[in-house]
């Protein structure tokens, strides 16, 4: 009969799992969180002492339990499990075998608080600073995109889509707050077409259009590195072209050119872009009616080959990290999908030191 584990069991185990390359040991080795600790801070206020009490959970602590979440696509209460249950996640998180684990509740109020003061917004930019510092400028010029990312479907009738639509509270949710609470108000449908594949004979078929509900992420990376270097939330059916004039432009970038798709491709945005001193890459729109000319096909082919860096981070999002808005509204929804772009800048710092390691 086996005796019962000690602590030395515990280090063996984490020794274990160093040796075998712990990914999130690698994370707190590249990531310094401290340097989150003042926007964290200041987020939350100070509490009086005199209130008495158990003294509350370090937030640096919870701050990385909840890049944990954004890293795996998880709930709060999965979050608060995984912590507890794992102990790579233990030690990514600084806490030992008898020390007790913030949960969901714990984590909810947390976020609450960092959505109150903008502090995602801090750390996003303290990150990029650091990214920065260690070598990482932003050069090559910046690829700009968007994708979509689902939220819960709700079930509105055409009334209540109309007074939602018109930014009005539908009349029978009034006198219902419970309900009011649990309706999206700000995610909208839109159609996304998916390429259909041509027939046996070659002949081409009708693309597929998909319903789709919830919110779009805009990003901008720079081409040299691959970082979000720029990024807003939008509801799902903004036009993506709008949004290129609303802050995703990084003047720190090194190099002038800008790619996008052809849904950037506007007299505003290229007038935009001449003003700010960069030079447009976008793709050049089909002429209506007529075949693409053929240097305008191979121009758009050769910066296809830039632009589709940009596709690598959204499918690490959605595929990898499950990004997916469990939240109701706009605000809570630009959190999550600010916690995801920092928790893959981490990644993709990670990876870009590890290649430097090796070369």
């Amino acid at each position: 009969m086996q005796g019962q584990s000690g602590f030395w069991d515990f280090e063996d185990r984490l020794k274990e799992l160093s040796a075998e390359g712990d990914p999130l040991e690698k994370l707190s080795t590249t990531v310094d969180f401290e340097m989150f600790r003042p926007a964290l801070a200041k987020a939350l206020g100070r509490s009086s002492p005199s209130k008495g009490g158990r003294p509350g959970f370090d937030p640096v602590l919870k701050f990385k339990m909840l890049v944990l979440q954004a890293l795996h696509g998880l709930s709060l209460a999965q979050t608060s499990y995984m912590v507890r249950d794992r102990l790579s996640w233990m030690r990514f998180c600084g806490l030992g075998p008898g020390d007790t684990v913030p949960d969901a509740n714990t984590l909810w109020d947390f976020r609450e608080a960092l959505i109150a003061a903008r502090a995602l917004d801090k750390a996003f930019e303290r990150l990029d600073r650091a990214i920065s510092a260690a070598g990482y400028l932003p050069m090559g010029g910046q690829i700009i995109d968007a994708t979509l990312v689902a939220a819960p479907k709700q079930r509105n009738t055409d009334g209540e889509k109309a007074a939602i639509k018109e930014g009005r509270i539908p009349e029978a949710w009034k006198d219902r707050p419970a309900k009011l609470r649990q309706k999206d108000r700000d995610a909208r449908w839109t159609v996304k077409f998916a390429k259909a594949r041509p027939k046996e004979d070659g002949e081409p078929q009708i693309d597929i259009a998909i319903p789709f509900y919830g919110y779009k992420s805009h990003i901008s990376i720079d081409r040299r590195h691959g970082i979000i270097r720029r990024a807003l939330v939008s509801d799902a059916a903004a036009h993506d072209g709008a949004r290129l004039r609303e802050g995703l432009i990084d003047p720190a970038n090194t190099a002038s050119d800008v790619w996008a798709d052809t849904a950037y491709r506007s007299a505003a945005n290229e007038a935009f872009l001449s003003k700010a001193g960069k030079v447009s890459r976008i793709h050049h729109k089909k002429p209506k009616g007529k075949p693409m000319p053929k240097p305008v096909a191979r121009g758009n082919a050769a910066k296809s080959k830039i632009r589709a860096h940009v596709e690598h981070v959204f499918a690490e999002q959605k595929d990898r990290m499950r990004l997916f808005i469990r939240t109701i509204g706009i605000v809570r929804a630009e959190a999550a999908i600010t916690l995801a772009n920092m928790a893959f800048n981490m990644k993709r710092w990670c990876w870009l030191d590890s290649r430097s390691a090796s070369a």
